[in-house]
């Protein structure tokens, strides 16, 4: 297996900073975040999902994708996704990620499935959904990039198994599954060699954060019941047993990347990155001496 870095995770680094210090490090590829900022967002603090420097904007157009582009090839680095936030059913915007991909000679990139908020029925939601991915599935033949479901929270498909069932029937050579199991901490946790035996061909790839569940301080209501939240955790530290989880990939024969994603704080970006390639390649060298 091999490491690579979502910049989602790296808010405070441009790309040419990003892609020097994966190249220092030893990190194998480079998953773009795809989004435009605000002018007012612009001029806040760097962030995950604000101001973050480290996103290809779409309406940068060619000169964007041709800085980002030599960024990762300066540094021998090859770009591994284009990452956007796409809504289920905009295949125009899909065909615009999937050209973009291209370009930067990248593998992947992230589809859009329906949230789950309880205002609109399963049922209903699951044949948007597949009538999208089905869709979807054509434009990643023609464009020779494969879409990607991730497995995450308030989506209906939080779960290894639910994914499965958006995808069930079509091509694995041009849609599969991003699996995230510290998005399954908040949500669709099951066995995870199970899920990943269930994924089969349809397993593309992986992501590596941490959380974990507390309880509030003082019940609620009447009935004085505990109420519980999740949050993000350092990725040693959280409910996700990274090393088991590794070894049920290598199981299942899975030897793609474990993209870093961490979003809990713990460091600065230098020494989330320092910690977390370190940990990853110490777990990697102990399960390939099992």
């Amino acid at each position: 297996m091999k490491i690579s870095i979502f910049t989602v995770a790296t808010p405070d680094l441009t790309p040419e900073e990003l892609a020097t210090k994966a190249r220092e490090l030893g990190i194998q590829g480079i998953e773009w975040r795809y989004k435009d900022t605000s002018e007012e967002v612009a001029k806040e603090e760097p962030s995950f999902w604000g101001n973050n420097l480290c996103t290809l904007p779409p309406s940068g157009g060619d000169e964007a994708i041709a800085r980002f582009k030599k960024a990762a090839e300066d540094a021998g680095v090859p770009t591994l996704s284009v990452t956007p936030y796409l809504a289920c059913g905009d295949l125009e915007g899909t065909e615009q990620v999937l050209a973009a991909a291209r370009e930067l000679g990248a593998k992947f990139i992230r589809l859009g499935v329906p949230s789950y908020n309880r205002t609109r029925k399963f049922p209903e939601l699951f044949e948007e959904a597949r009538a999208y991915l089905k869709q979807s599935e054509a434009l990643c033949r023609q464009y020779g990039v494969k879409g990607l479901v991730e497995t995450h929270h308030v989506t209906i498909a939080p779960s290894a198994s639910s994914a499965y069932r958006l995808l069930e029937g079509l091509d694995p050579d041009h849609v599969g599954v991003l699996y995230d199991p510290g998005n399954l901490v908040h949500e669709g946790f099951e066995n995870y060699r199970m899920g990943l035996e269930l994924l089969g061909p349809y397993l593309a790839h992986v992501h590596v954060k941490n959380g974990g569940w507390v309880a509030d301080k003082e019940p609620v209501s009447e009935l004085r019941e505990i109420r519980w939240s999740s949050n993000w955790t350092g990725v040693r530290e959280g409910i996700v047993p990274w090393g088991q989880v590794i070894a049920d990939l290598q199981s299942v024969g899975y030897d793609g990347y474990l993209g870093i994603e961490d979003f809990s704080n713990q460091y600065g970006t230098d020494q989330m990155l320092r910690e977390t390639v370190h940990y990853l390649k110490a777990l990697l060298g102990e399960s390939n001496r099992a």
